[in-house]
């Protein structure tokens, strides 16, 4: 799986602007857009090879991301 398909820049591009300045303004959506990447990178890793973990552990850090991603995008659109 491409991690860029769960990259929320480019999974909302129109939202460009937003994602920017909730960034920068918002130390909330700041720590939740990072811990998004983290979870993100640490899913893109193991799907690729490049970490190995039990399949239990892995669903749920996918949920973990789908929280996030519900957070995230809440926010943004509440901005």
């Amino acid at each position: 799986m491409d991690l860029l398909k769960h990259d929320i820049a480019s999974e909302f591009p129109q939202l460009k602007d937003k994602i920017h300045a909730l960034k920068t303004t918002n130390h909330h959506f700041a720590r939740l857009f990072s811990d998004y990447d983290t979870v993100n990178h640490t899913i893109a890793k193991v799907e690729t090879g490049g970490a190995v973990m039990t399949d239990e552990a892995l669903e749920n850090l996918k949920k973990q991301r789908l929280k996030l991603k519900d957070d995230i995008v809440q926010m943004l659109h509440a901005a």
